[in-house]
C-alpha cells in the first residue's frame, strides 16, 4: 500500500492509504489509524455514508481519543471504486460515491461494484497483513454505511466480534434509497435483496448465538429518519426474533457527523468490550 499522508494523533498514527484492488479492479483509498503502542491491536472497521469518501470520518467523527484510549485499529475505506472507466450515476445515491456494500450482478456496475466482497476479504486481508493487529474485529458505520455494517456483520458472523450503527438504512428493500440503488446492482427480482437487508436478516434469526447486543443511535431530527432511515423496523424485527437490539434516540441530533462525533466514544467502547472480552 502506498502511504499518502501521515499525522500523529493522540498519541497513535493515522495514514492515509492507496493500493491497487484485485476485487474492484480499481484503485481504493482508505485512512488507519494505529494506536500508541506496540500492539497487536484488534480491529474496528467503519463504514461511511452516501456521497462520502474515506476523509469524512476521518476528520469529523473525533473518534481516535476514545480509540487511542482502549487500543483499537481504525479502518476507514472509501464507499466505492472510482476512476475512469468506472460505471457512475449524475445522482448523488447510485454509482460512485453509493456503493451500498453489495456485488453488483448487473450492468454496468457488475466489473466494479463489489464492495461486499473488497471489505469481508481484500480489504481484512491486507489490514491482517500490513498492520499489527489481533486479525479480530467488529464494524460500525454511518447510514449507508450503517446499513453496510449491520448486513456484513451478519451474513459474515464469523469475521466480526460485534456490529453498531449511527442512523442505518434499516431495512433498504422497503425505502426509495434502497430500491433504488437494489434495483441497479441487483436487478429487478427483490428475493436477490433480502440478504442486504438487516432488517429482514435479524427477523430470520442471524444474529442468534452470535451478537449479544446490537447497538444503534438515531437522531430524532434526522430528516431521513420517516421515509428512509426506519429504525422502527429494526427493533420490530429484533423483538421478533427475540435479538437484544439498543435503539438509542438522539433528541435533537440529525444525520451530521455532529450527531456522530457526540456518541462515538461510546460506540468504540461498545466494541472494545467485545473485542477485549
Amino acid at each position: 500500500m502506498q502511504i499518502t499522508k501521515s499525522h500523529a494523533v493522540h498519541g497513535g498514527t493515522l495514514r492515509y492509504l492507496k493500493h491497487d484492488s484485485a476485487t474492484t479492479g480499481t484503485p481504493m483509498t482508505l485512512s488507519v489509524f494505529v494506536p500508541p503502542g506496540e500492539g497487536p491491536f484488534p480491529v474496528l472497521i467503519w463504514l461511511s455514508g452516501l456521497t462520502c469518501t474515506e476523509d469524512n470520518f476521518t476528520t469529523k467523527a473525533g473518534a481516535y481519543a476514545a480509540a487511542a484510549a482502549d487500543g483499537l485499529i481504525v479502518v476507514a475505506p472509501d464507499t466505492s471504486p472510482r476512476g475512469e472507466g468506472v460505471a457512475d450515476d449524475d445522482a448523488y445515491d447510485l454509482g460512485q460515491g453509493a456503493g451500498f456494500y453489495v456485488d453488483a450482478t448487473q450492468a454496468p456496475w457488475a466489473p466494479h461494484f463489489r464492495m461486499e466482497s473488497y471489505v469481508t476479504d481484500e480489504l481484512i486481508a491486507l489490514i491482517d497483513a500490513e498492520f499489527p493487529t489481533t486479525k479480530t474485529r467488529s464494524i460500525s458505520g454511518h447510514s449507508m454505511g450503517g446499513h453496510g455494517a449491520l448486513t456484513l456483520a451478519l451474513n459474515h458472523p464469523a469475521l466480526f466480534r460485534s456490529v453498531s450503527a449511527f442512523a442505518p438504512i434499516a431495512s433498504p428493500t422497503r425505502c426509495p434509497w434502497g430500491e433504488k440503488a437494489l434495483t441497479a446492482y441487483l436487478g429487478p427480482d427483490r428475493a436477490t435483496w433480502a440478504r442486504h437487508d438487516a432488517s429482514l436478516l435479524i427477523e430470520a434469526g442471524a444474529a442468534h448465538g452470535v451478537y449479544d447486543d446490537i447497538l444503534v443511535d438515531q437522531g430524532d431530527a434526522d430528516p431521513f429518519l420517516t421515509d428512509q432511515l426506519k429504525p422502527n423496523l429494526l427493533v420490530e424485527a429484533a423483538r421478533a426474533s427475540g435479538q437484544k437490539l439498543t435503539l438509542r434516540m438522539q433528541p435533537g441530533y440529525d444525520h451530521s457527523y455532529f450527531f456522530m462525533a457526540s456518541f462515538i466514544a461510546d460506540h468504540v467502547a461498545f466494541h472494545a468490550r467485545r473485542l477485549k472480552g
